[in-house]
């Protein structure tokens, strides 16, 4: 497999246009690898492979991201009082309350915490991410349930500021 450059920017282009978050592309003489964490911009690394013996076949093609075709936007929630803050997935991927089954979540409704705190887990790809919360406050709303898939900006919970 061959990918000059203009073929390299049409591939970008159609990534910048989506929702995938990572995707890694080898060809004979070539390795590339493309993650983003929206809203930070693209990361692009090509790494040239060094010769030697063809390297083997790969195993079974993973899905990268939703299958394409409509998709149903998150439901709208209900009327969002203006003095909470939402805490949002940065990425698509599992959210978990605790850090192992068996553990107490990390918060709970009425729960305060602060800036930096970790309030939940996404698990991406077998990583499990830890989400750290921005503002200090206490947790009014868990809008997702323990396990539960999720999308990219999706309303993880609600925060009063304070």
């Amino acid at each position: 497999m061959q990918l000059d450059h203009d073929q390299l920017r049409q591939l970008l282009a159609l990534l910048g246009d989506s929702d995938i978050q990572e995707l890694k592309l080898e060809g004979d003489d070539f390795r590339l690898e493309v993650r983003r964490n929206l809203p930070a911009p693209a990361t692009v690394t090509m790494v040239q492979a060094p010769a030697g013996p063809p390297p083997q076949a790969p195993g079974p093609a993973v899905p990268v991201g939703t299958p394409p075709g409509p998709s149903a936007p998150p439901p709208p929630a209900a009327s969002v009082r203006s003095d909470l803050q939402a805490v949002t997935a940065p990425m698509v991927g599992t959210f978990y309350r605790s850090s192992a089954p068996g553990e107490p979540p990390f918060v709970k409704v009425g729960s305060r915490i602060s800036a930096g705190q970790p309030v939940c887990i996404l698990e991406a790809m077998k990583l499990m991410n830890e989400l750290e919360c921005e503002f200090s406050g206490e947790v009014v709303e868990i809008l997702v349930e323990n396990g539960t898939p999720v999308e990219f900006g999706q309303v993880l919970m609600r925060i009063k500021a304070g």
